[in-house]
């Protein structure tokens, strides 16, 4: 079509141009076509019909024009000449079917194979050249949506709102697809180059069947590991705003071939208001579309904002219905105090907790910030520089995750209040807008009395399970002892509670005095007195109120999430821990892994011989040489060279290991959440997509563009 255009044009001088060069360089007036070949239903521009060839030319006005010398030259064809070129293009058509034929022949006769030949062979000669042509275009749709994805490169391009009237580009997708046809892909160049300059090559609802298509066949990937070592445990994160819409990030463990624990991003599932039909959809997506065996499962774990627990505890009770071993547990990568914090069902522990992470976050963007908050905590602690160094260290970490977060924000609210304040009074032009602003509402919510007492009495109720989660937390010796201690912690709750006046007492006067060094007053919250003003005779003291509103409830749930997520069978699971060779050597030899081991005694491969199996790992280690080290960890012990004459103690392992609580000894095997992370940190909320985070989080995993092409073939023929 482009060569009639040039013949028509009488444009001599184009002759040898290829096509590519034509449509990159050269444009035609829409004057020189028919006014059928034009379709005017387009808002944006003139769209040409398929068929559409230059028509219109006015071949002598240049003559009696003056000024014409300079325009381009048209060439006169003679009849001789368009003979010839009509011979050409019959005999081009000619070798371009007879190469068909050939072909079509060539692949009859390979489909006569001997007796046994392979039926996936003889299909795939059975294409036809039109059938091979669209796999390669779709192949190359394919690899430019994973680039996009590994690359974290959005699908929309610019936002209509910026462009200035009148000016249209394509989104990024289709700006890599025509760079890839001027960049020499011919797939793609026979496919478009009939097709009108301004129309999307590639539908979005083509696209999003394609990357549902990519997301499925990489999550595959992984889950086909995960259902050959056969157990594994679902972990959740926060949950995450994608493009407008809450999701919630899945990730799951298991041991892999090599025996190493991993922890894989596996997907997105769209948050429910309704923890009811969240439980059900979270189950049949797991189930159904990802195709894991639930009864394989032997870990739960949720990671929660606050104001979610209470939704995701339904989700892991109706999983414990259905499949009593999936074990509901606390998360490796999650501070138990922080856990138990987010958890209260009180809503000033929920606004706190969210003004803190505010605070954090204007801190870590500006580093100006952080070295005004260390100015400020030099002059308040002149006096112990020890403690001050200590704290201008944490500042720079990730403090609000840590098991003694309470404590440290009560050491530094002095500091916070006195730089915000610096900094929301300063008349300079020092800081933006934005800092001054924020500086001015932070410091605000800090000097609320409601603040205030809520971090206090935070701080000294989760005294009580800092060692406890720090332990839980630690090497694995540290998490079997720490399962012995529960008891203990929870007897230390239960006494806080039979004496919660006396306790609260206390915990009031630390508060009443923070406040005074703040210079903040000291009164009942606003909403309470507003709510109070018609009834004037009961008078409530602050103290009494925030008994009854902070302290009571906030014990009686962490003692009764305590014994949630810590059940029977979560314990008997990390006594089982002694089978790991240091834990061993450190109770003299003396355990007795029978007895909880009856847990997972349907997951081993010879139960009978159990007993018999554990006293050999005894005396294996307990009459060891000199200079051999027990195994301090799992990891260790499911790396030892002879595991594999003990198929049961390493089941068990295999299982111990994949819950939840414990953490994953080797930092390169844990990348899913910190790629999670990485993702959601550098890519805006607008342009965030669940399918697109998927390649992009699991960028390294192989990925099968025949396989890809072939599903989408079945799936929308």
């Amino acid at each position: 079509r482009c060569q009639r255009w040039v013949e028509n044009c009488r444009r001599a001088d184009l002759e040898d141009k290829t096509p590519d060069q034509l449509n990159k360089h050269y444009r035609l007036c829409a004057k020189h076509f028919e006014t059928s070949m034009i379709c005017r239903s387009s808002p944006y521009r003139t769209v040409l019909r398929d068929n559409a060839v230059p028509t219109i030319f006015d071949l002598t006005s240049h003559l009696n024009n003056p000024h014409s010398r300079h325009r381009k030259r048209i060439k006169e064809l003679s009849e001789d000449e368009i003979r010839t070129l009509k011979q050409q293009k019959i005999d081009e058509a000619f070798e371009r079917q007879q190469a068909t034929q050939e072909l079509n022949e060539s692949n009859e006769q390979n489909t006569v194979s001997e007796e046994g030949g392979e039926e996936q062979e003889e299909e795939a000669v059975s294409l036809t050249l039109e059938e091979r042509e669209n796999k390669d275009y779709l192949k190359s749709l394919f690899e430019i949506l994973i680039l996009m994805g590994k690359q974290n490169i959005p699908l929309d391009g610019h936002n209509v709102d910026e462009l200035p009237e009148g000016i249209f580009t394509s989104d990024n997708f289709q700006a890599l697809l025509e760079y890839r046809i001027n960049a020499g892909d011919e797939v793609l160049r026979k496919r478009f180059e009939m097709t009108a300059v301004n129309l999307e090559y590639c539908s979005k609802t083509q696209q999003k069947q394609m990357l549902e298509i990519c997301e499925s066949c990489i999550r595959e990937e992984t889950l086909r590991e995960v259902r050959d070592s056969h157990f594994f445990s679902i972990v959740t994160d926060e949950v995450v705003d994608i493009a407008g819409e809450e999701h919630l990030p899945v990730l799951v463990r298991f041991v892999d071939d090599s025996h190493n624990l991993r922890e894989e991003f596996i997907g997105f599932l769209p948050y429910e208001a309704d923890p009811e039909i969240l439980a059900v959809k979270f189950h049949t997506t797991i189930t159904e579309k990802w195709g894991l065996n639930m009864e394989y499962c032997r870990g739960q774990a949720y990671i929660v904002s606050s104001g979610f627990a209470s939704k995701m505890k339904v989700v892991a009770t109706r999983l414990l219905e259905k499949y009593p071993q999936a074990v509901y547990t606390l998360c490796s990568s999650c501070a138990l105090n922080v856990w138990l914090a987010k958890s209260v069902p009180v809503v000033g522990v929920s606004i706190a907790l969210g003004t803190i992470e505010e605070v954090c976050c204007l801190f870590n963007q500006s580093p100006q910030l952080l070295v005004e908050l260390d100015n400020t905590i030099s002059v308040l602690f002149q006096n112990n520089e020890v403690k001050g160094n200590e704290l201008k260290q944490i500042c720079r970490s990730q403090w609000t995750g840590r098991h003694d977060m309470f404590e440290v924000l009560v050491d530094l609210m002095q500091a916070l209040v006195l730089c915000l304040d610096a900094v929301s009074s300063d008349s300079s032009v020092r800081w933006n807008n934005f800092i001054v602003g924020r500086a001015f509402v932070l410091s605000s919510a800090l000097t609320d009395f409601d603040f205030i007492v809520t971090i206090v009495i935070l701080k000294n109720v989760l005294s009580f399970t800092r060692a406890f989660g720090k332990n839980l937390q630690g090497q694995t010796s540290d998490v079997f002892f720490a399962a012995s201690s529960l008891t203990a912690v929870l007897h230390s709750l239960n006494e806080v509670m039979e004496n919660i006046e006396v306790y609260h007492e206390f915990w009031f006067e630390e508060a009443t005095n923070l406040a005074t060094k703040l210079d903040v007053q000291i009164k009942l919250p606003g909403k309470f007195r507003r709510a109070r003003q018609g009834n004037l005779n009961s008078e409530v003291t602050s103290e009494n109120y925030y008994k009854e509103i902070l302290s009571v409830p906030t014990v009686e749930h962490i003692i009764q999430e305590l014994k949630d997520i810590f059940s029977e069978q979560h314990l008997k699971a990390l006594k089982c821990l002694s089978l790991v060779p240091s834990v061993m050597g450190q109770l003299k030899f003396n355990t007795s892994e029978e007895h909880h081991a009856d847990l997972y005694k349907n997951d081993l491969p010879n139960p009978d011989t159990l007993s018999a199996e554990l006293h050999c790992w005894r005396i294996k280690w307990k009459h060891r040489g000199k200079d051999i080290e027990l195994p301090a960890t799992i990891y260790e012990a499911l790396h030892l060279p002879d595991i594999k004459f003990f198929p049961n103690v390493y089941a068990l392992l295999k299982v111990l290991c994949i819950l939840p609580v414990m953490k994953v000894e080797n930092e390169k095997y844990e990348v899913g959440r910190k790629r999670l992370k990485a993702y959601l940190k550098n890519t805006l909320t607008e342009q965030r997509s669940s399918n697109l985070a998927v390649l992009n989080i699991n960028f390294d995993i192989k990925h099968d563009l025949d396989l890809m092409v072939d599903t989408y073939i079945k799936l929308y023929p």
